[in-house]
Order: C-alpha cells, then structure tokens, then sequence
C-alpha cells in the first residue's frame, strides 16, 4: 500500500545574483566566474529527488539578499528565500523543498521549515485562483 501521491513543486533558482552577501565576497574581482545561484542550481539538479523540477531563472528581484530561491507548485503558495550560500545551504534547500512538496497547499508550518528558511523568508505568494467555468 502507498501513500497520497505528492503534487510536483518547482524550485526556481536565480542565477543573477552575485555574491555580494556572501562573507569575504568580492564580485567584482572575477566577473567571469559563475555566479552563486548557478553553482546552487546545479547542484540541486544533481540532488534533489523526483517530484521536484529546478529552474534556473534570470533574476528574481532580491539582488541585495541574493542568492535566492523560490518554491511553487499547482494550488499552492508560494514562497521566496534569500541570503543563501551554495557551498553550505544545498542540503537546506533540499530539506525545505521536500517539505514544501509534502504540503499539498504548500504552506508548511512554520516550526517545521528549515532554520534557514524562517530566518530569510522575502515572500509569501498565495496561489492563483481557479479560473472559473464558462
């Protein structure tokens, strides 16, 4: 016998943003090099388990709390996380987006989120509504 089958969820990863948050960073000294959130998005593509599709998009708009990450899905809210670092919050990220899956309309409590995620909340979306029947 299985569980309720988990609505898929969307991680959005933005891959503007420099490392200007970031402890020691200095963006401006090698702007060749990748910036956080896409070193973040590969990693998540790598790790995170079926049920949940990585996006990496240009620019999510928190450019002072980059690097930031988004969850959404069908039906549910929508939430914004920022002030991340990909080489210590991959394992964070994937913790709050299984929760966030496991949550049909995506709002997990809020004592059950990762530390990371109560601390750094930018926004909460809620869903579209259903369109109505003609």
């Amino acid at each position: 016998m299985t569980g309720p089958a988990l609505s898929p969820a969307e991680l959005l990863v933005c891959t503007t943003c420099r490392a200007a948050n970031l402890p020691g960073a200095v963006p401006e000294l090698n702007p060749d090099a990748d910036r956080p959130g896409a070193v973040l998005a590969r990693a998540l593509g790598a790790a995170l388990p079926e049920g949940i599709r990585v996006t990496a998009v240009e620019c999510l708009s928190n450019c002072s709390r980059g690097c930031t990450v988004a969850l959404r899905g069908p039906g549910r809210w929508t939430y914004v996380y920022g002030n991340l670092d990909p080489a210590r919050d991959v394992a964070t990220v994937i913790d709050g987006a299984l929760r966030y899956r496991a949550a049909p309309d995506g709002l997990v409590p809020w004592r059950e989120r990762p530390e990371h995620f109560r601390k750094n909340c930018i926004a909460r979306i809620p869903p579209l509504p259903e369109a109505p029947s003609p």
